[in-house]
């Protein structure tokens, strides 16, 4: 039998004792000793309070979402949203707390967009309708979970060499490249992997590109908006990208051509970050680049490395992003191991946090998830060694971890996804706020009820007052907490995720795991879209 509870302590005797305890923790409440006046807590290194932790779903070739078997599935709809909902499963399973959703993979759209055509990798057909909005559908559904969501997009790669290659023709019948076919370069010529580039030299091209993908930032609910390391392409069969003649028309007074085109890209990313921003402040960009800006041996800037620099093979100053704050994160890809010798994840970690400090922008780590298992660094045949990359980089400026890709962790090779995720996501957690983002302070909620059954589930129901009205914030969603016992919990019992249950978006919580005959104390905090949190009051439950 269900009963009402709450008011047997003595709530507003209880209430008032609490108002100088209840004040968020310092959000960098790590350690246990501080200056005076400071509110210093103990946590817990492996609960942290705030973490990104996402895994990529990538849909070009249908790597991950939509599979190509749901293309004949005999309900396509049906089976595509299926296939993802079975991804959030999995991000929940796992305490993630954002998705990174490719929607945007070849100069193509996974929402009807009115500059480009419907995406092959959602019906096999370049260009045509599938009868659905995808990317209305995935937003809605993440936030459901409360899951950030992040539109993922590649500026300018325009085909795949297994589907219109550098073929114009094999393009949509809609394709703007019909229209512009002087606007793509064909990479490399007559050998394996060509496909088409859009030109970044080229003005008109770089302005169609970001009105292309702000498109779905001003439609559509997105938290962020992401890019990955496909800016000039890799190089190729020992050949040059052919751009003399745009580099002669458009070279703004460069005489270096390696110069010009780190500067169309670095256009492109400051230009697009202002108008994100310019649309709706609080979407984030972020960018996961390749892992090694520049070796030491070349810069002194650099890392202690040999490999490949994004610097000089895909014209991308990554660096100069992050202390330019042209970005809101940046997701370097370290997909080496710790101790490889040609770029150590030891060595690339520290460079990052270094490059990231005394900026705004956050470091979350690209992680090889598909290198797990029968690699050719035998590294990565011990299955504790992506636990052991995410242990590592909880002494740096590391802020959260993406995995490439979805299909690699649900693989859970070696049984490596279940050991990490046991050891560093075994509690739910909040993204981590942005100071440099908007946000009005937030009032706590008010639980209306709290009442508990006969198997003893508990069930809080909560208003949250003056919602966005006035001087304050508006709450997206709201973080639980639940502590053992009848007492008032402090700022630092907040401080990590120990007592975090979870984070809702609607207005009540079910808490299944409540024990009977156990009493709690519980927690509500609202919480804004940018997760910057309210004061919470306690409420007892017998």
């Amino acid at each position: 039998m269900a009963r009402r509870l709450g008011a047997a302590l003595g709530a507003a005797a209880l209430t008032l004792s609490l108002l100088a305890v209840v004040a968020p923790a310092p959000a960098a409440a790590t350690g246990s000793s501080g200056a005076a006046g400071t509110a210093t807590c103990v946590t817990d290194p492996a609960a942290p309070k705030r973490q990104f932790r996402a895994m990529w779903i990538s849909s070009v070739v249908n790597i991950d979402w939509p599979t190509k078997a749901s293309q004949t599935a005999p309900d396509v709809i049906a089976a595509q949203k299926a296939e993802y909902l079975g991804w959030l499963d999995l991000a929940e399973r796992l305490n993630h707390t954002a998705v990174i959703v490719q929607v945007r993979p070849t100069a193509d759209a996974f929402w009807p967009s009115p500059h480009e055509p419907w995406s092959e990798f959602l019906t096999g057909v370049r260009g045509q309708d599938p009868g659905w909005d995808p990317l209305a559908f995935v937003i809605d559904e993440a936030h459901k979970r409360n899951l950030e969501f992040h539109a993922w997009m590649n500026p300018y790669r325009v085909s795949m060499p297994d589907g219109a290659g550098v073929d114009i023709n094999k393009l949509a019948p809609n394709h703007p490249v019909r229209q512009h076919p002087d606007w793509v370069v064909p990479y490399p010529i007559n050998a394996a992997g060509a496909r088409l580039y859009y030109n970044p030299g080229i003005p008109e091209v770089r302005a169609f590109v970001q009105t292309a993908m702000l498109d779905a930032v001003k439609r559509y609910d997105v938290d962020g908006v992401h890019f990955d390391d496909y800016f000039y392409p890799y190089p190729a069969a020992n050949q040059d990208f052919a751009d003399d003649a745009t580099f002669a028309a458009y070279n703004r007074g460069f005489t270096d051509k390696a110069d010009w085109r780190r500067d169309n890209i670095n256009l492109l990313v400051q230009e697009f970050g202002t108008a994100v921003k310019a649309a709706k402040p609080w979407v984030k960009f972020g960018i996961s680049p390749f892992g090694i800006w520049r070796n030491k041996t070349a810069d002194p800037l650099g890392s202690d490395t040999a490999g490949s620099q994004s610097y000089d093979i895909i014209s991308a100053d990554t660096r100069k992003w992050v202390k330019e704050e042209w970005i809101d994160y940046i997701v370097p890809q370290i997909y080496w191991s710790m101790g490889f010798t040609v770029a150590d994840y030891a060595k690339l970690v520290p460079w990052w946090s270094d490059v990231v400090s005394g900026t705004n922008v956050q470091l979350y780590i690209g992680e090889a998830d598909y290198k797990i298992a029968a690699n050719a660094d035998t590294n990565w045949n011990d299955p504790r060694e992506m636990t052991d990359h995410l242990a590592f980089a909880k002494g740096y400026n590391v802020s959260g971890h993406v995995h490439f890709s979805a299909v690699q962790v649900r693989a859970n090779k070696l049984g490596a996804t279940d050991i990490y995720a046991a050891e560093h996501y075994a509690h739910p957690a909040l993204v981590p706020t942005m100071s440099h983002l908007p946000s009005k302070p937030l009032l706590f909620p008010v639980v209306t009820s709290a009442s508990r059954d006969s198997a003893g589930v508990v069930t809080l129901r909560w208003k949250q007052p003056a919602n966005g009205a006035g001087p304050f914030g508006k709450a997206t969603s709201y973080a639980v907490y639940r502590f053992d016992g009848i007492r008032v919990p402090t700022a630092c019992d907040r401080a990590d995720a120990t007592h975090l249950l979870d984070t809702v978006r609607a207005e009540s919580f079910v808490d299944t795991t409540a024990q009977p005959g156990q009493r709690y104390t519980y927690v509500v905090t609202a919480l804004d879209r940018l997760w910057n949190e309210s004061p919470g009051l306690p409420t007892p439950v017998f």
